[in-house]
Formats: structure tokens, C-alpha cells, sequence
């Protein structure tokens, strides 16, 4: 569990929505940014050489009024200790402004309970924010995580409002891709050969939620037309016409093999605006002040 430096950045772009208040993380946070990346982000002085958490950096610039995190074990000081397997105590509920998950749901068994419990640790009208492997982190925890997965989960019906998703390429510090709300049955996948995170937030909109009956929103499309013998069409980038063709020849196979391996490293196999649910964006611009 660490914020490195799109963790950070997310964490700014989420401050010009909303000061942190009071706050919570799942799990404290290592400070993985360097002292010169800090210094250029915020023109200070201080040093947090000394700082193992990013405690004292959202105290300083982000407006939280207090820091709480929360985790099973108390190896790393948390202030509170819970195993978020498990459903909170109601005292817990409703008690912080922020709630930041900078890569820790991950490693939670019962993913279903950990989220609830995110949102049951927000008051209504705080901000959720989650910063998460989504590929290529194979054997870093249990989960890896689908944009998917949040855009059926924090949406209006269920309570939530001005839900936004990000990729990032983790060596990309300068361009984040902006993912559109999958629609009309279609999925938004996404390949790439380095690893990805996905940047989540949300706002809670009131005291009640949903987080019963979540479904992909592709077969919600396909369900809702009553077609027993459709199907979701996926993206193929090579037509079946052309695919049986060479798969006939072996010379034109042999021929065409590595133009094909160029074009999925190069344009289908990374983070890319040729993506139709993609949408880059420079991180400068989005930190830019209004």
C-alpha cells in the first residue's frame, strides 16, 4: 500500500473537487514520491524525508482535518483495527469526509464487504477514491480490477454520483486516459503489455446506497431486449473473412504473422486514444487550477 506519483496526482485532482476533511485510509499509505516531485508540486520547504506515511502531506495540502486509517493488523500503527473482510461496527458508519483506498482492496478476500464498507465509512456527500492494480499485477494481490466493475457499481441508482475512472500506465506520469461509461451493450476492454492502475472516484450522494444486484452492463443491454438468441459482439481486429483465409495458406500466414504481432504491441496491446472508450488526457491539464 503505497501513493507513488499518479497515486499523488489523482489524490490532487480529487482535492480540486473537494477538500479532504475528515479522513480515512484502508490500510496507511507509504509516501513512494520523491522530495523534488513534492517540492514542484506544492513550492514547499518542508521536507518529508523522514515521513514513511503520507499522513502528514494530506494534513498539510490536502485539507484533512485528521487522519484515521484502518487495517487487520497493527504492524503499521493504524488507528483503528478491523479486518474489512468483516462488516464494520455502526459506530463506524458515516464518519469521514475522504475515503482513500490506495491499493489495498486488493488484497481483501471478500471484496464485496470491503467496498460496502468503504461506502459505509463515507458520510453523505464524501468522496471515495480508489487507486488500484487493473493489469499486469498478476501475483500481487487477489484481485485485479475492470472500470467495469465500478461504473456499475457507483452509479446513480445505486446513490452515487459524478463517478470518474482513469487509467494510467504506471510509467506514464504525464498521461492518464479517461475511461467513457461503457453503453448500448458494448464493452470498453483495454490490453497493454505494461502494468495499468485504474483511478476511481466518487461521491456518496445521500445516507442510503445499493450494492445489491450488481451487473455488467453489457449483459444488463442484452437482458433487457429479450433476445434469447443474441449475443455481445466483441472486437475482433482481424474480420473472420480475412482470419480464415490466412489461417488456409501457411505462407500467408508466415507472411503476415509478424505485421500482426507489431500491431497488437504497438496499437492494441497498450493504453491507446485509438481506444473508442478511451479518452487522453494530459495529468497537467487536469491539475491545472480553475
Amino acid at each position: 500500500m503505497g501513493i507513488d506519483i499518479n497515486g499523488l496526482n489523482f489524490l490532487r485532482y480529487a482535492k480540486k473537487n473537494k477538500t479532504f476533511g475528515k479522513t480515512i485510509s484502508i490500510g496507511r499509505q507509504d509516501l513512494a514520491v520523491s522530495q523534488s516531485a513534492i517540492k514542484s508540486f506544492f513550492g514547499s520547504g518542508l521536507s518529508y524525508k523522514q515521513d514513511k506515511y503520507i499522513d502528514n502531506l494530506l494534513l498539510d495540502f490536502f485539507g484533512a482535518s485528521s487522519i484515521d486509517s484502518v487495517d487487520n493488523s497493527d504492524y503499521e500503527q493504524a488507528s483503528i483495527i478491523h479486518d474489512m473482510n468483516l462488516p464494520l461496527s455502526d459506530a463506524m458508519h458515516c464518519c469521514y469526509d475522504t475515503v482513500i483506498d490506495g491499493g489495498s482492496l486488493e488484497h481483501i478476500y471478500n471484496l464485496p464487504q470491503a467496498l460496502k464498507n468503504c461506502s459505509l465509512l463515507c458520510r453523505p456527500g464524501g468522496q471515495i477514491i480508489h487507486i488500484l492494480p487493473a493489469i499486469n499485477h498478476c501475483g500481487h494481490g487477489f484481485w485485479q480490477f475492470s472500470p467495469e466493475l465500478f461504473f456499475s457499481l457507483y452509479s446513480i441508482e445505486n446513490g452515487y454520483i459524478d463517478t470518474e475512472i482513469f487509467l494510467c500506465d504506471i510509467f506514464d506520469r504525464k498521461k492518464w486516459f479517461k475511461v467513457i461509461p461503457p453503453k448500448n451493450g458494448q464493452r470498453v476492454e483495454v490490453y497493454s503489455c505494461s502494468p495499468v492502475y485504474v483511478l476511481v472516484r466518487t461521491v456518496l450522494s445521500g445516507a442510503e446506497f445499493l450494492h445489491e444486484n450488481i451487473q455488467q452492463s453489457d449483459y444488463r443491454s442484452l437482458w433487457s431486449k429479450g433476445d434469447k438468441k443474441g449475443s455481445i459482439d466483441f472486437e475482433d481486429p482481424v474480420p473472420k473473412t480475412i482470419k480464415s483465409k490466412i489461417k488456409n495458406s501457411p505462407l500467408v500466414y508466415k507472411l503476415l504473422l509478424p505485421i500482426y504481432v507489431f500491431y497488437m504491441q504497438n496499437f492494441k496491446l497498450r493504453l491507446s486514444g485509438q481506444n473508442p472508450g478511451l479518452i487522453p488526457i494530459k495529468v497537467g491539464s487536469l491539475l491545472t487550477e480553475r
